[in-house]
């Protein structure tokens, strides 16, 4: 482990992203299991979980591990300068991870002044993956409807549903009908 860069003010952390890629096939568990690695990883090493999301399945801009898509993960926390080595070299030995991406936001920040947006609620949800986004918009995503949520939208879906024409969407609700010959 790397010792506190000199540069840091005393008493104070930087603030990084990291953006993980998943294979499309990761199971929920699998994705919990990332996590958990991940999570042990910045608590051993004194760092803060700010913020924790699954932003589902995606289409990658172009084929990576001969994967056309992936599950993305963001992440923000609290560090030393030497958390990204430990946290890259972590995700590096995964197997379902396939690329990753850390950037820093932010440096001398005092950790108490950052509230952490995680509970446990938010690790259930990262470790889930609804439809990715073609089956959103080709309606072939499972409905889900309850008693009590009608207007069930999976997770991410929001993003992509916002950008379809108000038309295209009443379509998406209805069932589609079978020409008869």
């Amino acid at each position: 482990m790397k010792e506190p860069s000199k540069r840091d003010q005393p008493g104070t952390q930087r603030d990084y992203e990291t953006i993980f890629i998943l294979r499309p096939d990761t199971a929920n568990d699998g994705i919990a299991q990332v996590n958990q690695k991940i999570r042990g990883v910045i608590e051993s090493l004194a760092g803060k979980i700010l913020k924790l999301d699954n932003w589902g399945k995606r289409k990658l801009a172009y084929e990576v591990k001969g994967q056309l898509k992936g599950i993305y993960l963001y992440w923000r926390y609290l560090g030393s300068s030497g958390i990204v080595d430990e946290i890259e070299r972590n995700l590096r030995m995964m197997d379902p991870v396939i690329r990753y991406y850390t950037i820093k936001v932010d440096e001398d920040v005092v950790p108490d002044a950052r509230p952490s947006e995680v509970t446990d609620e938010t690790w259930q949800k990262a470790a889930t993956t609804g439809p990715d986004e073609e089956e959103i918009v080709t309606g072939q995503a499972p409905r889900f409807s309850t008693e009590d949520e009608d207007d069930y939208v999976a997770p991410g879906a929001e993003e992509i549903l916002r950008d379809i024409p108000e038309e295209e969407k009443a379509l998406l609700k209805e069932p589609p009908v079978k020409d008869e010959v």
